[in-house]
């Protein structure tokens, strides 16, 4: 007796044959087209994916480099804006400021100015900025000077207090009040 399989084997041989040949031709099918198309378009997606994540960050990029440029003219401008109309023009204008300014201010604020020296920076030959600096001596009660420091600190003349030095030698007579003022001044071309 021959064994069940060969048998079935032997009598539906004509259906078999076709059914095993179309198995292997799917087999042969998907491991010839089915599954490298399957790989390649799961490539195709991870690249696409990546270029999205690129995308994005060169736009991020763009917008920096954008804010950058922006930036950078405000800043220009904000310069530009400083050296013409904060900055003196040069040595006079910068001491005509300090002598209009001061003396103004010290009435404002009931103070009376004792003495006044001026000291100017010896700048580098090609520097585009000079400094002036002043040395000033006012008298005053506690409250006048205070307001004076504030009146100073807030007018629009470019004018920075480098030192503040408040004195009593005697409890009977007013405060006396030292700064150490400068200011910087647009240089010409030949260095003054």
């Amino acid at each position: 007796m021959m064994p069940l399989w060969k048998r079935i084997l032997i009598e539906k041989r004509a259906a078999i044959i076709p059914l095993t040949i179309g198995l292997l031709a799917n087999i042969g099918a998907y491991a010839l087209w089915v599954y490298p198309l399957g790989v390649k378009s799961a490539t195709a997606a991870d690249r696409a994916a990546a270029a999205t994540q690129s995308l994005h960050a060169a736009e991020q990029d763009l917008a920096a480099a954008r804010a950058l440029v922006t930036g950078k003219s405000r800043a220009e401008q904000e310069i530009a804006t400083f050296y013409d109309k904060v900055l003196p023009a040069d040595f006079s204008s910068a001491r005509r400021l300090t002598y209009s300014t001061l003396p103004s201010l010290a009435r404002k604020a009931n103070v009376k100015m004792l003495e006044r020296r001026e000291e100017i920076d010896k700048a580098e030959k090609d520097a585009r900025l000079g400094i002036l600096h002043i040395q000033t001596q006012w008298e005053g009660d506690y409250e006048s000077l205070r307001r004076f420091i504030y009146e100073l600190e807030s007018d629009p003349a470019f004018v920075i207090i480098d030192d503040v030095q408040l004195l009593q030698q005697d409890p009977t007579k007013p405060l006396m009040l030292r700064l150490q003022l400068s200011t910087y001044y647009r240089q010409g071309a030949n260095g003054n």
